[in-house]
């Protein structure tokens, strides 16, 4: 039901498959990838269907998970998710709900720990764009405009995923129902 994102990430597939094609051109891979849209749209099964496809290691992590217990954990905690993304190329790190670590600055309420879970991913990340698409990092949010506009940077491209129409809906119920196999 969200043919248009599919074909986008089709793009990132044959990227993760085929990257010395893409580097042989002159093309540098993305370094991240926003996936946006309504809660439940699929996000975070479209990013590991991505690694599926790809055959690549999907390495999967909520930004909750990097909320710091003693000063300096959060960070920590990203640099060795990263660090196994790379042991483990080609591999995808996926953060879900980074809007949760990585909004506005200026905001209320962001503290010191969480600036610096935020500039560990944006160092972590610099990184990832120029390894020849070995390591690339896919994010879900729900809210866009709310993140940091150096994170936003990061993520060279946006998919947009929209709720299914109806006629989508319909096959996925049969799907679920068993009444037609699943594409």
């Amino acid at each position: 039901g969200v043919d248009e994102a599919k074909e986008e990430l089709q793009e990132i597939v044959d990227i993760l498959k085929r990257p010395e094609h893409y580097v042989r051109l002159g093309a540098r891979p993305p370094s991240g990838v926003l996936l946006v849209g309504a809660p439940g749209t699929g996000k975070t099964l479209l990013a590991r269907a991505v690694a599926g496809e790809a055959g690549v290691t999907f390495i999967a992590v909520s930004a909750s998970e990097f909320i710091e217990l003693y000063v300096g954990m959060g960070a920590a905690r990203v640099r060795d998710v990263f660090a196994r993304a790379r042991e483990q190329a080609p591999s995808i790190v996926f953060i879900d709900e980074i809007d949760a670590l990585c909004g506005a600055r200026g905001e209320g309420g962001e503290s010191g720990a969480s600036r610096r879970i935020k500039t560990e991913i944006l160092v972590q990340m610099q990184g990832v764009g120029t390894a020849g698409g070995r390591v690339l990092v896919l994010a879900a949010t729900n809210t866009p405009y709310q993140l940091d506009q150096a994170v936003r940077r990061r993520f060279d491209k946006r998919i947009y995923i929209p709720l299914p129409e109806a006629p989508a809906r319909a096959h996925m119920f049969k799907v679920h129902l068993g009444e037609t196999p699943h594409d």
